[in-house]
């Protein structure tokens, strides 16, 4: 195998466990939409996690979840905990300020993954969008301003990932980067804006106003939105009402942490 080349049938694997950890319960067919993988070959991968305990199929229903072996597969990881426990007062009050639902997300991979939300504070939202739903880093408000606002090492690593992968959210990226001019934009203006997102629950339906969140070493840690119904709101409006609030709420997430005594990385 050449050196940078990923092995197919890996990547596959990954995709296919990934599917089943964020969107199940889930058939098998969704399994082949979500991973992008044709369907015997989604079986034949589910098949294997069966084998290994990591996935299993509900009793009443052809539906397949994961199991909690998966844990095992993130003790390794050191967490975010003290990022959410520092975060979430002020999460809450941004909230209450505006009605609208907030969230905090950190990139995981090529996605950015939400730590914490406030969606079950509200009535203004469509769907409880809980800690680990994931959405293209590319394709999101919190996301761009990630992008934006991370070191070029970080963002080479991620466009090096997008280019191991074959799918229309890794071209979307790579267009993304291609020409500078947008995060250029982000930077400059301080906060990302995703118009119409169509990668959630309810595609088309909402908009999102996104700022960077930095640790006390200056190091970007995630990214701060609030989540509005698409058609209450035009985008000038919305930061406009928003930006300064959110931005705030952001120095004050970084300032508890440096009390805290940590980076939260």
């Amino acid at each position: 195998m050449e050196r940078g080349v990923p092995i197919r049938a890996i990547t596959r694997g990954i995709a296919v466990l990934s599917a089943v950890n964020r969107d199940g319960p889930i058939t098998m067919m969704n399994i082949s939409k979500s991973a992008n993988i044709p369907y015997p070959t989604a079986c034949r991968i589910v098949q294997t996690f069966l084998h290994e305990g990591l996935i299993e199929r509900e009793p009443a229903r052809k539906r397949y979840r994961v199991t909690s072996l998966v844990q095992t597969l993130a003790t390794g990881f050191q967490s975010e905990d003290q990022l959410v426990a520092v975060a979430r007062p002020h999460l809450e009050e941004l909230c209450r300020k505006f009605s609208w639902p907030v969230s905090l997300a950190t990139r995981v991979g090529t996605r950015m993954m939400v730590r914490d939300s406030t969606h079950k504070m509200t009535s203004l939202t469509f769907t409880n969008y809980y800690p680990g739903y994931t959405l293209p880093i590319a394709e999101c408000a919190t996301g761009k301003a990630y992008l934006a606002h991370c070191s070029d090492e970080e963002r080479q690593t991620i466009v090096e990932a997008w280019k191991a992968t074959d799918n229309e959210t890794s071209k979307m990226g790579l267009l993304l980067v291609s020409d500078d001019v947008v995060l250029n934009k982000i930077r400059e203006d301080g906060y990302a804006h995703q118009m119409r997102n169509f990668y959630n629950e309810e595609p088309g339906k909402t908009s999102s106003l996104a700022v960077p969140v930095n640790g006390p070493d200056g190091d970007i840690l995630g990214s701060l939105a609030i989540i509005y119904f698409a058609s209450a709101l035009k985008a000038d409006e919305a930061t406009a009402t928003f930006l300064k609030a959110m931005q705030i709420t952001a120095t004050q997430i970084t300032e508890s942490l440096e009390k805290s005594g940590s980076s939260a990385n």
